[in-house]
C-alpha cells in the first residue's frame, strides 16, 4: 500500500521525495541550547487549542520545546499522504480513528508495543473497549487514544411528552412509533432527523441489529440478513416521511422549532444547543441509542501516533504519555470540551454530574469502531451512494446491497 500511495502522490511530491527521507519535519531536533524541538501535527479546533495547552508539558520537561502545527481537518488527509510519500513528517501526529489502518499499512506509524511497560498510560485496559481496536494494526500498537466521541440520541422532552412519552424511545419499535407520532402531531413535520451524509449512521443501525464485517476475509457482509434488515429500517424513515430526504433547515433551528425533534449526534452538540437555543433549557435531553439486538453506537475520536522515522522517540513518547494521563485528560476536557479516552478520567471528572454528558459515558460502554481497513471511507461513501439510490431513486435495495458487497470485496482485495 505504501508504494501505491507514493505513486499517487509522485506528481506533487517528487521534488520533496528526492530530498530523501531524512527524518521528521523537525530536522534540527536539537537546538543550540541543548533542547529538543518536538514537532506535533494536530487537527481542527484541537490543534489550535493545543498550542497553548502544551505549555504545562514544557514546564515539566524543560529540555523539550513543542511546536504544534494546527491543520484543518479538510486538508489533513492529503498533508499526511504527502508526509508518507516524502518521509518528511512530524514527530507526533493526531489521526482520526478511521485513518489508523490506512497509515499503519503504509508504514507511517511506529510500533509502540515495546513501550507499554515503560509508559503505563499506553496500556489497553485504560481505554473503552471500542477504542482498543483502533490502537492496533497487525498485532502492533500504532496509536494511543487521545480523546473519544460517540453518537447518542438528542430529543425534545416536551414534545415527546405531548405525544405520550415520559421517557425517550428505548427500542427500534418505540423509536419508529415515536417518530410517527411526532411527525403527525399538529405543527409537526418530521420525527427523527437522519443525516444522509454521515457515513456512520448506517453502520450504527447495522451494529444494533447484530451485524459484523469480516475484513480479514475481504467481506463487508453487506448482503447478510442483519445488514439488509438494518438498511431496510434505515430507508423506511425516508420512505415514510419521518426523516427529511432533501436538504433542509439546519438542525439547530429545526430542533428549536420542533420540526426535527429527535436526531443523532456527538458531544459537541451539547454546547451548540446551549449557545444557539438557550430558550430550550429544560426542554431537551440526551439518551443512549435505542436497542434492537444491542444498543451499539460508533466509537470515534482521535489517537496520537509517532511518525515512523522520527529522531525524537523519547520526547515523542513522553508527550503522548503526558497527554494520556488522567489529570491531563481532565484539563484537556475543560479546555476543549472533547471527551477523555481514559475510563478513569470519567470517574474523576465533572462528566458524571452533568446528565447530558453522563449519557455519553453510558453509551461509550456500548460502542464499536468502524472496520479497521484502509479503505473504510471509500467503502462507506459507496454505501451512502447505494442507499441514496433506494431513498431518492426507488432502486431495489436488496439488489443494490448485493452488488455493493461484490464491489466492496474487490476494494478490500486491493489492500
Amino acid at each position: 500500500m505504501k508504494s501505491k500511495i507514493i505513486s499517487l502522490l509522485m506528481v506533487t511530491v517528487i521534488s520533496v521525495a528526492m530530498v530523501g527521507c531524512s527524518g521528521s519535519e523537525s530536522e534540527s531536533s536539537s537546538e543550540g541550547n541543548g533542547k529538543t524541538t518536538l514537532s506535533v501535527w494536530a487537527m481542527g479546533a484541537e490543534g489550535k487549542k493545543l498550542k497553548d495547552f502544551v505549555k504545562n508539558f514544557e514546564k515539566e520537561n524543560e529540555n523539550i520545546d513543542v511546536e504544534v502545527q494546527a491543520i484543518p481537518w479538510g486538508k489533513a488527509h492529503d498533508k499526511l499522504l504527502t508526509a508518507v510519500a516524502s518521509g518528511d513528517g512530524p514527530d507526533v501526529l493526531q489521526l482520526g480513528t478511521t485513518w489508523m489502518a490506512e497509515f499503519a499499512n503504509a508504514g507511517a506509524l511506529m510500533d509502540l508495543s515495546k513501550y507499554t511497560e515503560d509508559y503505563p498510560s499506553f496500556k489497553k485496559d485504560n481505554f473503552f473497549e471500542g477504542s482498543v481496536s483502533t490502537m492496533t494494526y497487525e498485532d502492533k500498537v500504532v496509536g494511543i487514544p487521545w480523546y473519544v466521541d460517540t453518537r447518542v440520541l438528542y430529543y425534545r422532552k416536551d414534545l415527546l411528552k405531548e405525544v405520550g412519552y415520559e421517557q425517550p424511545p428505548g427500542t427500534w419499535e418505540k423509536l419508529k412509533e415515536a417518530s410517527e407520532k411526532l411527525a403527525n402531531r399538529e405543527g409537526g413535520e418530521y420525527g427523527l432527523d437522519i443525516d444522509r451524509q454521515d457515513q456512520l449512521n448506517p453502520f450504527i443501525f447495522a451494529w444494533q441489529n447484530g451485524y459484523s464485517s469480516d475484513v480479514q476475509n475481504n467481506d463487508m457482509n453487506f448482503d447478510s440478513p442483519e445488514f439488509m434488515e438494518a438498511m431496510e429500517y434505515y430507508v423506511s424513515y425516508f420512505d415514510e416521511g419521518l426523516s427529511q430526504k432533501e436538504k433542509g433547515a439546519n438542525i439547530i433551528p429545526a430542533f428549536k422549532s420542533g420540526k426535527k425533534p429527535m436526531f443523532f449526534s456527538g458531544p459537541w452538540m451539547i454546547d451548540i444547543i446551549k449557545e444557539k437555543a438557550p430558550d430550550l433549557e429544560g426542554k431537551w435531553a440526551t439518551a443512549v441509542m435505542p436497542e434492537k439486538e444491542t444498543q451499539m453506537s460508533s466509537m470515534g475520536g482521535s489517537n496520537l501516533a509517532v511518525f515512523h522515522n522520527t529522531e525524537n522517540v523519547d520526547a515523542s513518547l513522553k508527550f503522548i504519555s503526558h497527554m494520556t494521563q488522567v489529570d491531563t485528560q481532565i484539563d484537556w476536557l475543560n479546555t476543549s470540551q472533547v471527551l477523555p479516552s481514559r475510563k478513569e478520567a470519567w470517574e474523576k471528572s465533572k462528566l458524571n454530574d452533568d446528565p447530558m454528558y453522563a449519557t455519553f459515558g453510558k453509551q461509550l460502554e456500548n460502542t464499536t469502531a468502524p472496520p479497521q481497513t484502509e479503505n473504510f471511507e471509500r467503502i462507506a461513501q459507496e454505501l451512502l451512494s447505494t442507499l441514496d439510490k433506494a431513498i431518492v431513486g426507488d432502486a431495489d435495495l436488496e439488489k443494490e446491497l448485493k452488488e455493493l458487497n461484490k464491489q466492496a470485496k474487490e476494494i478490500l482485495k486491493e489492500e
